[in-house]
């Protein structure tokens, strides 16, 4: 006597393909991301009060007009250029091997970002501009990715002062904000002046104070 049971696996339902990008659009993108790019690096090099819009358009290789149907305003620009750099960062603290001390995590995100700024590849912002402050708060991937990496970070301080290697007396929020502070140290470019300092040689050194503080052991 045959089974009445229906013993046939259940069809799994396909996997919609993601829709197809036009020619059209993939040239859209590319252009964006060569304007950030651009603008990326003219910060880097001349920070946002110095670069101009037009600048940025040619190099770029566009017209200004073209540059406006992407980003409206020289702010934007900024912005941009600021949630790529975040990315990068998010992306780099998930590559640290899980297996590593709060302490190695936080020495190996400091050295990240003064090797980008030594590089040439960290933009500089203005600390007191109200409108570029206000269009980098109202960037919700922008502030996503702040809160990310602070999340992250802020763990690792609390998870090092808790095993005694981070100094307990020291505010989390101090600590954090030290931190950031090396993404744009102008120690790094004095000491590189110094012909004899290899750019890891600078990092280390920068790490040591950072870390180790300057009193005598």
């Amino acid at each position: 006597m045959k089974s009445s049971i229906d013993t046939t696996p259940p069809k799994l339902p396909k996997t919609p393909k993601p829709p197809k990008i036009s020619f059209k659009a993939q040239m859209l993108l590319a252009r964006e991301d060569a304007i950030v790019q651009a603008v990326n690096r003219l910060l880097a090099e001349k920070g946002f009060d110095a670069m101009t819009v037009d600048e940025v358009a040619a190099n770029v290789g566009i017209a200004k007009a073209s540059l406006y149907k992407h980003f409206s305003s020289k702010e934007e620009l900024a912005a941009a250029a600021m949630v790529h750099i975040m990315q990068r960062a998010q992306a780099f603290l998930s590559s640290l091997p899980a297996s590593d001390t709060p302490i190695g995590n936080l020495r190996a995100a400091a050295r990240w970002m003064m090797a980008l700024k030594l590089a040439g590849e960290m933009p500089s912002l203005p600390s007191q501009n109200s409108t570029l402050r206000a269009t980098l708060m109202g960037n919700k991937a922008y502030m996503d990715g702040v809160m990310d990496a602070s999340d992250r970070l802020g763990a690792w301080i609390e998870a090092a002062q808790q095993n005694g290697s981070l100094n307990t007396t020291l505010p989390p929020i101090a600590v954090l904000y030290t931190l950031y502070a090396r993404a744009c140290d102008p120690v790094l470019e004095f000491l590189r002046l110094n012909d004899q300092l290899k750019d890891d040689d600078i990092i280390d050194l920068v790490l040591k104070t950072c870390f180790e503080g300057l009193n005598s052991r």
